[in-house]
């Protein structure tokens, strides 16, 4: 039921604006879920949802993949344009060079786009190491942020 529940949550906030959790609930009820609102406040935490601007100056709830292609898109990927100097593949370690003072932001960033390669990251003034799981996918990662920076 929970599962159902997610599923259906997650479809009501990509084909609707959803600003309050009034509204994710009463869409919910209409849908033929019976909900309180601490039940969707539950959900809303379970499932990680934000609030993300609309174009037209309102808030909408968003998932964590629509965060990263557009909120992330604007916040973080300006960090890594700003930051990045270069970025070198050793086995399945990336050792990512950064302008002097900005490895921690960087590193943030690349934490923040959620990459299920990626398992963390370290940061000193201008390196970051950043553990991938397996060598194949180190150069996976590379392609994703020469990606993102290019926009």
């Amino acid at each position: 039921m929970k599962k159902d529940r997610h599923s259906k949550i997650l479809e009501i906030i990509r084909t609707q604006d959803i600003e309050t959790q009034e509204e994710l609930a009463d869409a919910l009820r209409r849908s033929g879920y019976d909900v309180t609102q601490a039940t969707v406040s539950r959900d809303i935490r379970d499932l990680r949802l934000t609030k993300m601007q609309t174009g037209k100056g309102h808030q909408k709830y968003a998932a964590g993949e629509a965060q990263s292609e557009s909120h992330l898109s604007d916040k973080y990927i300006r960090v890594l344009r700003e930051g990045f100097v270069s970025m070198d593949p050793a086995q399945n370690i990336l050792v990512v060079k950064t302008v002097s003072g900005m490895a921690m932001a960087v590193a943030a960033a690349i934490d923040a786009m959620h990459f299920p390669e990626v398992v963390g990251c370290i940061a000193g003034d201008d390196t970051i190491m950043v553990a991938i799981r397996t060598v194949d996918d180190t150069a996976l990662v590379m392609r994703k942020l020469e990606e993102a920076m290019r926009g």
